[in-house]
């Protein structure tokens, strides 16, 4: 098949649709099929390039001037590229896919974020893939025809753009530490993990809060922290390109997110065989096994989160129980069951 993935950009900053889409294209090039990127760039060109993926640079920033250009660029790609499949994965590609689709290529999208209330455009596409089958029922009651959703659940064991787990250095975090990765977002729950270990930390003096990543509400969590009796055991690391080295080295990970669809994190914690806290959220139960791989606390709440906190350091058995519960079932987190699972609904749209 030929195949075209059109995205806003390729930049390596720690963006899980960026990195599903990414991961897509190198398999299936690797697969034998010719695939090209659209996107504005970015640091992934270079691995897209030796997977033998083409790139075309398209700027598709949302002003009036450069929405033209990118229907015009857009055009002429897609004309001599003439793909069988284009697949789109954030708002403004599935627009411009579909208003030059005529009869000419089947049209896919992924839906992430479908909490945003744009994300209703992505059932413009012939197919929708969901990430979980949590965005899946909510994208049908927004009115996505049931006959076009597809559920692929993302996962990303054995991703080209990481290496084997065990090939990433430890590091010296300061134990027991707990960590989360994730962008600096309200929605991210950070305000709640601080608060959360504020309320243990006094009975844990050794503990350490390591926060991974970056974002526009960075500096409220900054000063949250730094207004907290605790303030010099939590540490911001900010964006981090290779985060398995602080899930290898953490005791206890916690996504503590208020919305979240299918977290590529939550694999990456398990694999890495570290404890896991997740919220009752979206896909997050999905990607831990309905809680048989991780522990589930409701959202927004730092106490039940403090609570969970508590008994994971109190008690030495329950955490490495934990640990090893993380540990299991990874063969369906794989990005080759991902890229399999893809391709067969591409093949349900061959014409």
């Amino acid at each position: 098949m030929r195949i075209i993935h059109i995205l806003n950009h390729v930049q390596e900053i720690g963006n899980g649709i960026v990195n599903v889409a990414v991961d897509l294209a190198c398999l299936q090039a690797k697969s034998g099929h010719e695939v090209a990127v659209i996107s504005g760039g970015g640091e992934y060109e270079a691995l897209l390039n030796i997977y033998g993926v083409k790139h075309y640079q398209l700027d598709q920033t949302r002003k009036p001037i450069t929405t033209i250009k990118a229907a015009m660029g857009y055009r002429a790609i897609a004309t001599e590229f003439q793909p069988d499949i284009v697949h789109a994965h954030m708002m403004t590609g599935i627009i411009l896919a579909r208003i030059f689709q005529g009869h000419k290529y089947a049209l896919v999208s992924t839906v992430h974020n479908e909490f945003q209330r744009s994300s209703v455009l992505m059932g413009l596409a012939d197919r929708v893939i969901a990430v979980s089958q949590a965005v899946a029922d909510s994208m049908a009651k927004r009115g996505v025809p049931k006959n076009k959703l597809r559920v692929v659940c993302n996962g990303t064991l054995g991703s080209p753009r990481t290496r084997q787990i065990e090939n990433y250095q430890t590091l010296p975090l300061q134990r027991p530490a707990i960590a989360t990765v994730a962008g600096m977002y309200q929605r991210k729950g950070i305000a709640e993990l601080i608060a959360a270990f504020e309320q243990i930390a006094s009975d844990f003096p050794e503990a350490h809060l390591y926060l991974v990543g970056n974002g526009p509400d960075k500096q409220l969590f900054e000063a949250q922290a730094q207004a907290s009796s605790v303030g010099k055991r939590i540490h911001f690391e900010g964006f981090q390109a290779e985060p398995q080295r602080y899930l290898r080295s953490c005791d206890i990970f916690v996504l503590a997110s208020h919305r979240d669809p299918c977290p590529l994190v939550l694999s990456e914690a398990r694999e890495a065989g570290t404890a896991i806290v997740g919220t009752q959220v979206d896909g997050i139960p999905e990607a831990l096994d309905n809680g048989e791989a991780g522990l589930l606390v409701p959202a927004k709440d730092s106490h039940a989160l403090a609570g969970v906190l508590v008994k994971l350091l109190s008690d030495g058995d329950m955490l490495h129980e934990w640990k090893n519960r993380a540990n299991q079932n990874l063969q369906r987190l794989s990005v080759a069951r991902v890229h399999q699972e893809t391709l067969a609904v591409y093949d349900e749209l061959k014409r």
